[in-house]
């Protein structure tokens, strides 16, 4: 009798399984956390674009302020116990807003205080994620296990908006964030019963600055990650701008409420499954570096064709056009830009890459969304958005024709 799975396939493995499940959880949760503050921001304390680009820039804070020195000491430690610990934090601020909300004190300002909080929880937790992956999954099958990640990541956008919405609808955003507090304790727990073989790399005659430099270095003088980390910053950079007026764009001018937002985005979930299930196979058949390339341009006519829609029917079928086009390029982009760092990373300089590329990626995010709060305020919502894609389809002109990326034809074997 012929067995449901291949020997090989990663679904046998129990750790993969529960990280893959914690993956899906986590995943859920997140669409409901990111529909109920961007709802409660936009709804409930009418913030304006100005301030939605200030929400997102208290978010990426921590990648400047924490990023580097946290390789440092992730290379150090075992990364389980870190991931979950993050994971915990994020239960427990999320469920705070409720309370807070209750006595009567929830504002921007304490808004932007969570989203300080849960953007350390991403730095922390989220490399120490991207490594634990590592050390469950072989080398040469990275690419497969982040598609397959993609995979959960696409089934939450599909079923997690259009439940959050309605949950929102019936029991309003902050009590929303509390069931979705209890939910990603399950993601908690999950997490708690992989196993992995890491001891803590102990360097006797290490220096912190001096470890800090050498990741900094590592990064900077190989010529891939850099071209890596620019690109993908500057693309970052048009992301921000573009999506940091959506939910404005969304409720004020195409007039959607909390239960249509959700619908809009489960309808967009389908690009991150088409990406997720054909992402790796265009990435072998192409190469990851321009399947990369080709995500940042399905990104620049999606957010194209919505700056000149009409208000009308035909605008919300443009939104989620844009968004379509948007899950799949993310999983395109960033599922060849993990696979291709990682697999050119030695093992002990793992966590230093990690979070030096993460700076070089986010901090570019932070500064698109104030910018594009500061031209949605001034200029217009659409203006924000055409910057976006008209800034990512030069960029993915530029990468096709004179970038290192566009040469990269496969995976390399071996780590530097």
């Amino acid at each position: 009798m012929t067995p449901l799975l291949p020997s090989d396939d990663l679904w046998r493995d129990r750790s993969y399984r529960r990280l893959w499940l914690s993956i899906l959880i986590g995943s859920l949760g997140g669409q409901v956390t990111a529909m109920a503050l961007s709802l409660m921001s936009a709804i409930m304390l009418g913030a304006t674009p100005t301030q939605l680009g200030f929400l997102g820039a208290f978010w990426i804070a921590p990648f400047v302020l924490i990023s580097l020195p946290l390789g440092v000491w992730l290379d150090r430690v075992r990364k389980l116990p870190v991931y979950i610990g993050g994971e915990v934090v994020m239960v427990v601020t999320l469920a705070s807003i409720p309370l807070v909300w209750s006595l009567g004190q929830l504002g921007m300002g304490y808004l932007y205080a969570v989203s300080f909080v849960t953007g350390c929880v991403s730095v922390v937790s989220g490399t120490a994620a991207q490594i634990v992956l590592t050390q469950v999954v072989p080398r040469e099958r990275l690419v497969e296990a982040h598609a397959r990640n993609g995979l959960a990541t696409s089934s939450a956008e599909i079923a997690g908006p259009g439940a959050a919405g309605i949950l929102i609808r019936l029991v309003g955003a902050p009590f929303a964030l509390l069931a979705n507090a209890g939910f990603l304790a399950v993601g908690v727990w999950l997490l708690r019963g992989i196993h992995v073989d890491e001891k803590p790399v102990e360097k006797r005659d290490s220096h912190f600055w001096h470890d800090l430099k050498e990741g900094v270095r590592f990064v900077w003088e190989n010529r891939l990650l850099r071209s890596l980390a620019l690109t993908v910053g500057f693309w970052q950079i048009c992301q921000g701008a573009a999506m940091v007026v959506q939910v404005l764009f969304a409720t004020r001018m195409l007039a959607l409420n909390e239960y249509q937002y959700g619908l809009c985005f489960s309808a967009a979930g389908i690009g991150t499954v088409v990406a997720s299930m054909t992402g790796h196979r265009l990435s072998r058949l192409i190469g990851p570096g321009p399947c990369l390339i080709v995500g940042i341009a399905i990104s620049a006519i999606g957010w194209l064709q919505l700056a000149w829609a009409p208000l009308d029917a035909r605008g919300v079928v443009s939104f989620v056009a844009m968004l379509l086009c948007f899950s799949a390029s993310t999983v395109l982009i960033f599922s060849n830009m993990l696979a291709l760092r990682q697999s050119i990373t030695p093992p002990s300089m793992l966590a230093r890459m990690t979070s030096t590329m993460r700076l070089m990626t986010l901090l570019p995010a932070g500064i698109g969304g104030l910018l594009g709060g500061f031209i949605g305020e001034h200029l217009g919502l659409r203006e924000s958005i055409a910057f976006g894609g008209l800034g990512a389809l030069a960029l993915a002109l530029f990468a096709w024709r004179f970038s290192l990326i566009r040469r990269v034809a496969e995976i390399p074997k071996e780590t530097l």
